[in-house]
Formats: C-alpha cells, structure tokens, sequence
C-alpha cells in the first residue's frame, strides 16, 4: 500500500469514527461498554495509520536527499514533509504572511496558492490559532458550549419520540409504538470585520502588526458572536439559547420585575436529572445582583461565592456564568439559562481569511484588513437547557 492510498484510508476511517460517534452515543451522550472498546480500537488503527504515513514520509524526505548529486556534499537536516509542502504552517508561508500584512512582497511563492489579486489569503495556522484563543477568552459561550469544525452543512438526527412498553394480557394483540427522529442542521453564516491600519504603523518594524489585528478582530468577533449565541434570531446569524427557538421555558415567574427562591429551586428541577450532572446558570450581571439578595427560609443567602480563584461562583451548589448579551429581568423575557450546555452546537467552519484592502483607503494614508469566519450556533436539545421567563405584563 503506498502512501497516497493510507491517507485515503487514514480519511475514510477518520469520517466513519465521527459518524460512529454522533450515530452510537445513548441519550446521556457516552457510548456504551461495547462501542467504547469499538471506537478505542479504531482510535487506535488511526493512530497506527498516522504513524506510518509520518514514517513513510519521513523515508521519502530522506530518499529525496540521497538522490542528489553525490558532488556536493549534504549539508542540511532532511526537513519534514510537511514543512516541505509549503501549506500554511510552513516557516516561509507565515514569513510571506507577515510580509504581505506590511505591503511587501513575498519572498517564496507559497502564497500563489490563492487566486485572489487583493490578497486574499488564508492565514498561516498560528495567527489563525492566536484568534480563537482570543475569542475563547471574550465569549463565555464557548467555554460553555460543545465546538465543532465543520467543512460542509453538518446534518444532525435528534430523537423526538421513543417507543413505550405496553402491558399486554395473555393472547392478547401487542401494540404497536414507533420512535420518532427530528433532523436538526449546522449552517454556516458568514461574520465580518474590517480594520484600518495606518502607513506610519506598517513603516515602523518595531510594532507587531500581527499581534495588534488579531486583538482586534478577537474583540469584534467575540462580541458579535457572544451577541448572536444569546439572543440570535436565526436569520444570518446563528440562533440564540434565550429565544423561542433556542432552550425550553421550564419556569414562568409570577412577577414581572422579582425572582424568587422557589422559583429558582423549580427552575432547577424542572431539568431532568441526566442535565443537572454537567449543568450550570447563565444570565446577565444585573440579573446576578437580584440573585445574590435572595436568602432561603433560615435566613441564608443562596449565593455562594467562590473561595478560590478562577472558580465561579455558585447559586444552589451549581457554577454561575454571565453575559452582558443575556436578556434583564424586563415583563415576558427569558431571564434565566439552567441546563448541560454542551446542547448548545457551535459550528465553525474551517479557515477564517483575511483579506488586505490596498486602495480603498490610500487617499488618508490608511491600509485596511478584511477578516472573515463563518460560524453557527444553536440549541440541539431544548429539553437540556431550562429557561426562566419572567411574567408578561407589568
């Protein structure tokens, strides 16, 4: 088998692993004993797989330098065949990337890989890391939430009935009880930002022009994103957890303005028992101060602050989180998330691009930078993230 063949096998076997995944996991999202050991040994395949393939290219690497001419002599370490291909974590992609940020030519020709005359050109693979880094450091909901990478719409099947058991008395008919499926699907909306960076700032070597653009669109694509995964109506842009469409209103307050203690204990409740393992508060600041005033029966405050750093603080023994895109406590909104985020599904589709503006702001002496993602988000499973509404009307 050579080379080209184990990567097509090394493929195949990595999309049937995913597929095996979103088809075998039970309704408490693990596999069982058996698919456990199943997909522990296709891991194990594909790592075995990997290993060659590295060990093959390593040979061809190395083949290749033995084929020179014997009349010099070999002065350079055989490199890596990855390094060799010229993608973007090659060494002379990121220094051609640094170089078009500042209006320069390239040195190499890796970057004649894209079509687009204006520069628009994939990132190299550490820049492209250092945002979502950054946007993990801005938006709370992908702490919170289950991310993954997709390359196309990703299709998901969601059980929406079960069958039930019926007692049946002797010679009797049995009855009949279908499950029911729902499809759910990941899309990909398209979030944009541009930024305007003066001659002076490119002329001077000493400023980390990287640095300073990927700061940037972290802080705008973090906020819209954060935005859009609260109260995201679902048109252009993902849907959010805090609208109709995104998690189950379990608890109704009976008053437009004030929560109570029962009401949150109830909230607590009304998600099922599997939720509340991995289960945690989402709301806004201004909600957290009404919270913190609650105290129960004997007199004590149910928030419990945390006493060692980097822990949020708790309400009932669960972690509380908060964003400033959550809806207030207002008549009718859905002040209150309570659930397993992980059945929030963050989809981000691979590669963000940037794409440099030369003209277009020359006459103020200005370059601009176009980054683009494309991303979605929504509530897989409804019945895993409770919401409390506060009550209609004054």
């Amino acid at each position: 088998m050579n080379i080209v063949e184990m990567r097509e096998k090394r493929a195949k076997l990595w999309a049937t692993m995913e597929g095996f995944l979103d088809t075998h996991r039970n309704d408490k999202g693990v596999l069982s004993t058996d698919d456990d050991i199943t997909y522990t040994n296709m891991e194990k395949e594909l790592s075995d797989l990997t290993n060659e393939i590295r060990r093959m290219e390593r040979r061809d690497v190395t083949l290749q330098e033995l084929s020179k001419p014997i009349n010099q002599p070999i002065t350079e370490k055989p490199a890596s065949a990855e390094k060799e291909k010229g993608g973007r974590a090659s060494n002379a992609y990121k220094e051609d990337f640094a170089l078009h940020l500042r209006g320069k030519a390239p040195l190499h020709n890796v970057l004649a890989t894209t079509p687009d005359v204006d520069g628009g050109f994939l990132v190299p693979e550490e820049f492209e890391h250092q945002i979502v880094s950054a946007l993990d450091e801005e938006n709370v909901i992908r702490k919170l939430a289950k991310v993954i990478t997709t390359h196309n719409d990703r299709k998901i099947p969601i059980a929406t009935g079960h069958s039930v058991a019926q007692w049946t008395a002797e010679n009797a008919a049995y009855t009949e009880s279908n499950p029911t499926f729902g499809q759910k699907q990941i899309d990909a909306f398209k979030l944009t930002d541009l930024v305007r960076v003066s001659t002076e700032l490119l002329q001077d070597s000493a400023f980390d022009l990287e640095s300073y653009i990927a700061k940037e669109f972290a802080r705008a694509f973090g906020i819209a994103e954060e935005q859009a995964f609260c109260v995201g109506t679902g048109t252009n842009q993902p849907t959010g957890i805090f609208t109709a469409n995104g998690g189950t209103v379990g608890v109704t307050a009976a008053s437009a303005t004030a929560i109570t203690v029962d009401e949150i204990i109830a909230l607590v409740y009304a998600l099922k028992s599997p939720y509340r393992r991995n289960a945690k508060f989402l709301m806004n600041d201004a909600t957290v101060s009404i919270l913190r005033k609650l105290k129960d029966s004997n007199g004590a405050y149910l928030w419990q602050p945390s006493v060692q750093a980097g822990q949020p603080d708790r309400l009932l023994g669960y972690e509380i989180y908060t964003s400033p895109y959550a809806p207030t406590v207002a008549a009718g909104a859905l002040a209150i998330a309570f659930g397993d985020f992980d059945n929030y599904w963050i989809g981000d589709r691979a590669g963000k691009t940037v794409q440099r503006l030369n003209e277009l702001y020359a006459t103020n002496g200005q370059i601009g930078y176009v980054a683009t993602e494309r991303v979605d988000g929504k509530v897989i499973l409804p019945e895993g993230i409770q919401l409390l509404k506060m009550k209609a009307g004054s």
